[in-house]
């Protein structure tokens, strides 16, 4: 059978689904508040007024692509860490551990200049009216914090937003691994709670603040960016969880030979997040030319789908370490079945969301504007997303199983040639040529997501069945 699912007793089925469960909850609810930054910030833009709203969405896109792209790389610490933790080398873990914060510090700063370097060409190409160009221009100033900021007052300051960013994806990824993701949940929910007075604050100028509209919004996501870092690092520094694993047991000078490692495991995963994370923010782009509306609906639905999709993505971070510990355990066999045991379990909730997302597709919209024209495309544009969702989950799930044995090219590939072959470029033409504008994009993207599915589980059956005979035989 599929990644051998018939292999043990429906009791031991459960037991491992409570353990990916224990694992996978309070990282989503983490994921879950990161996304609800993105909810906060699009719901308070939206309540400044339409352009607001729009500006916040192409910028937040040129954002969250670079950020998700590092984020992608970074994810090269969860099997190395889990596997050398299930294998016992606790000293190993501590030095891993610092330099994967070298690693994000130094992924941080190249995603300044990234940043910078994007928003001429971006305003260069939308040209919009002056009103959301202006809110666009400064709302990338403020989350480009992970920049030399242009404005000289703020440059210490926003300069740390995104290496911050990235330290704390190193610190994510060393708790998670070690079976600790409920601080990871408590600082990102926390951030959120932040999130919404700060943007209150300076979305519309309160407390003797400037009134900066949906710009305010990128100022707020730097301050709480920054708090999350300090936050997680206090935490793990404190808990006497961590301490024999080393972390904060000493000074590492950066490790070249390891930061080459994680690089070369983490680069094509960061490509495969590039690609997806792409994707979407290119058809954001495209969309631009019909009009602000098709903007606004375009958003709303990401926005919601987004936080939908942090389901999958923690369910698959959870299968990653459980994967990643087995083998480290030389249990390859059972490595095997918990990678059929997530796909299952990610199965049976997506059809949950394929429902929520239908009936309450209205009222969802509705929570982010009251625009007529904008609530009916965008509750229209959800019913093509409530049918993606089983390839959506599917696709996500198998390639976390994959990255637990160390394998990235492979997904990458994959995602390259579904999302882009079969997405962008298809979706175009049904756009475009076809006349179906926002729906053709959708419409290719629930065929790209089928064929990224059913390529990602074969490649997971196939190399998981000749890891567990190689084990059998030797």
């Amino acid at each position: 059978m599929l990644l051998d699912l018939n292999r043990y007793s429906p009791a031991v089925f459960a037991k491992e689904a409570k353990a990916l469960a224990a694992l996978a909850w309070p990282m989503m609810l983490a994921q879950i508040a990161a996304v609800g930054l993105g909810f906060v910030d699009t719901v308070m833009a939206g309540g400044a007024g339409k352009d607001d709203l729009a500006a916040v969405a192409l910028g937040s896109a040129a954002f969250a692509t670079v950020f998700i792209t590092w984020m992608g790389v970074m994810t090269a610490l969860n099997p190395i860490l889990s596997q050398q933790h299930g294998a016992g080398e606790t000293a190993q873990v501590g030095e891993t551990g610092r330099q994967g914060l070298w690693f994000g510090l130094l992924l941080g700063l190249a995603g300044m200049v990234l940043l910078l370097a994007a928003i001429p060409p971006f305003l260069w190409y939308l040209k919009l009216s002056d009103n959301v160009e202006n809110m666009l221009a400064q709302y990338l100033m403020f989350t480009a914090p992970a920049m030399p900021a242009m404005m000289a007052q703020y440059m210490l300051f926003t300069s740390l937003a995104m290496p911050a960013a990235m330290v704390h994806r190193a610190l994510h990824a060393y708790a998670s691994s070690l079976n600790r993701p409920k601080p990871i949940m408590w600082v990102s929910w926390a951030a959120l709670l932040l999130n919404i007075p700060l943007n209150y604050v300076f979305v519309y100028g309160k407390f003797g603040m400037p009134q900066l509209g949906g710009a305010g919004c990128g100022l707020a996501t730097m301050l709480v960016c920054w708090f999350s870092t300090v936050a997680l690092w206090l935490y793990v520094k404190k808990s006497s969880y961590f301490h024999r694993f080393g972390l904060q047991g000493g000074f590492s000078k950066p490790d070249l030979a390891m930061l080459k490692q994680f690089w070369q495991l983490g680069k094509p995963a960061g490509l495969s997040y590039f690609l997806e994370a792409s994707l979407f923010t290119f058809i954001m782009f495209l969309i631009a030319k019909f009009g602000n509306d098709y903007v606004a609906a375009q958003q709303i639905v990401i926005s919601l789908t987004g936080i939908i999709y942090m389901v999958p993505q923690a369910v698959g971070a959870a299968v990653t370490v459980r994967v990643g510990y087995s083998i480290g355990r030389r249990q390859k066999q059972r490595a095997r079945y918990i990678s059929g045991v997530g796909i299952a379990c990610g199965l049976m909730l997506a059809l949950c969301t394929m429902l929520l997302l239908s009936l309450l597709r209205a009222p969802l919209a509705g929570m982010y504007t009251k625009d007529a024209a904008v609530l009916q495309l965008a509750a229209s544009v959800l019913l093509f997303s409530a049918l993606f969702q089983l390839f959506d989950f599917t696709q996500c799930i198998a390639s976390y199983a994959l990255r637990g044995y160390k394998i990235t090219r492979a997904p990458m590939l994959v995602h390259a040639a579904a999302f882009w072959g079969l997405g962008l470029i298809p979706g175009w033409l049904l756009a475009n040529l076809a006349g179906m504008k926002i729906y053709g994009f959708w419409a290719a993207l629930i065929v790209s997501l089928a064929a990224a599915a059913v390529l990602l589980v074969w490649l997971l059956e196939k190399h998981s069945r000749t890891i567990a005979n190689h084990s059998r035989s030797s």
